[in-house]
């Protein structure tokens, strides 16, 4: 490619792609026009959500493709030198270089303040081994409202949203530390769970800016939770060769560095990493964002097959599900699983493709978790008649309740879909609306379980 063409501008290269779908005889002018329309729809609904005009046009490119064979081909031909422009020929404007060190300064920076917020209790006295329920109930704190505001400021959020957000914050504070909580009591274990899923909430509504209301901008909180869930696992890990390969060089010399580990390293890391992966994704900005989407398209099979053949065993054997703790955490996070496998599935796929294979697949999932809920539900039911109503209980109780109504209703969505009787934007827009009453679930565990089971 030229240099003239390496340097184009946006409506150069709006005028490329033109150019390209007018040499073809299948299209015609009238279409040309409605079908650049709609590519300068996706370029600015992308521009406001932070990409810079290449990457913008870029991705509204791919994502025309779903709508018109002509542009998909144009993809096609033209992605690979675009992708090469954007990520390793282009020289990037000054602007450009100042906005990404500025966006790196400021991440690694509230990177650094979430490290530090971790060890803030212990200047006065708040001793991780000694009250480490202090910790779990307010290890939220030390990373999400930097990571709201980090996104604030890159969003220029409204500053009335912004009071919001900064009162649900105070307010959770305020039920996280309020209360008379047992010493490692199940409420306080119950508050520490479910206090992340409620702010999780208030991150989103920061990370879409304006767009938060739309489908599409609940839908790309969704792309991000799932890319930064990866960036997080694999920067977890390499922390944890790095403190092996630590620990194994410096008791070659007689000095243990596990004290050292376990009291800084490893909770200000996991703070930090938080900022830092979220700073990743934001960086790559969705033009290659298909970590999540191909690892759901890895796995949805995997885990239908293994529901089925639990589901088969079950009734071979005729044996009932053995409610104890473990295994009500254990079908709540499988249920999660199949619950995040469906949503970056959807996140990833053309909401105008006819039905395929993978659609059927995704469905048998479905199915198959909703009959796996269904019996966790009967044996939650069974055992809360036998013993008693308990915190546990009650929470694996209504945790259950929400996924089967989610799933039992995407089952409706996909199945009408699959017969060509309803939209995948419908089930689209179900799940994204479906976040409300995840939060809002969370929030009625922390604020009314505690003083509703006197604290224990």
């Amino acid at each position: 490619m030229s240099d003239a063409e390496h340097d184009a501008p946006l409506e150069e290269r709006i005028e490329l792609w033109r150019s390209y779908l007018s040499r073809r005889q299948a299209i015609s002018p009238v279409d040309v026009a409605e079908l650049e329309d709609h590519l300068r729809e996706q370029v600015a609904t992308l521009v406001e959500a932070g990409l810079d005009d290449d990457e913008a046009f870029l991705v509204a490119v791919k994502r025309l493709g779903a709508l018109d064979a002509l542009s998909r081909e144009f993809a096609r031909e033209y992605s690979e030198r675009l992708w090469k422009q954007l990520v390793i020929a282009s020289p990037e404007s000054d602007e450009r270089k100042a906005g990404a060190r500025r966006d790196a300064f400021v991440a690694f920076g509230l990177a650094v303040l979430a490290a530090l917020l971790v060890k803030t209790p212990a200047l006065f006295g708040v001793d991780f081994d000694g009250q480490a329920g202090f910790y779990a109930r307010n290890a939220s704190f030390f990373a999400l409202p930097l990571l709201t505001g980090y996104f604030v400021w890159k969003r220029r959020v409204d500053t009335t949203t912004v009071r919001w957000l900064a009162a649900g914050f105070v307010a959770a504070a305020v039920f996280a530390n309020a209360f008379p909580f047992a010493e490692a009591g199940h409420t306080e274990t119950l508050t520490a769970l479910h206090l992340p899923i409620a702010l999780w909430l208030a991150v989103g509504v920061a990370y879409a800016g304006g767009r938060w209301r739309q489908v599409a901008g609940r839908m790309d909180f969704v792309r991000f939770s799932g890319e930064l869930f990866i960036y997080y696992v694999l920067i977890g890990l390499g922390g944890a060769l790095l403190m092996g390969f630590m620990a194994m060089i410096f008791s070659a010399i007689g000095i243990d560095v596990e004290p050292i580990f376990e009291s800084w390293l490893l909770p200000c890391g996991a703070a930090a990493g938080v900022i830092v992966a979220s700073w990743l994704v934001e960086a790559k900005q969705s033009v290659i964002e298909n970590m999540a989407p191909v690892l759901t398209r890895l796995f949805t099979p995997l885990f239908a097959v293994a529901l089925i053949a639990f589901l088969g065993t079950a009734l071979v054997t005729g044996r009932g599900v053995d409610v104890d703790r473990d295994v009500l955490i254990a079908f709540d996070l499988l249920l999660v699983v199949v619950l995040g496998l469906l949503l970056y599935s959807v996140s990833a796929r053309d909401p105008e493709a006819p039905p395929g294979f993978f659609d059927v697949l995704q469905f048998v999932l479905v199915i198959s978790a909703l009959a796996a809920d269904a019996v966790a539900l009967w044996a939650i039911a069974s055992r809360i008649t036998e013993f008693g109503f308990t915190p546990n209980r009650v929470a694996a109780l209504g945790e259950n309740i929400i996924l089967l109504a989610n799933l039992g209703w995407s089952a409706v969505l996909y199945a009408r879909f699959m017969r060509g009787r309803g939209t995948f934007a419908a089930l689209e827009r179900w799940q994204t609306d479906y976040l409300y009453v995840y939060a809002g679930w969370a929030a009625i565990v922390v604020v009314a379980f505690p003083p509703l089971f006197g604290y224990v």
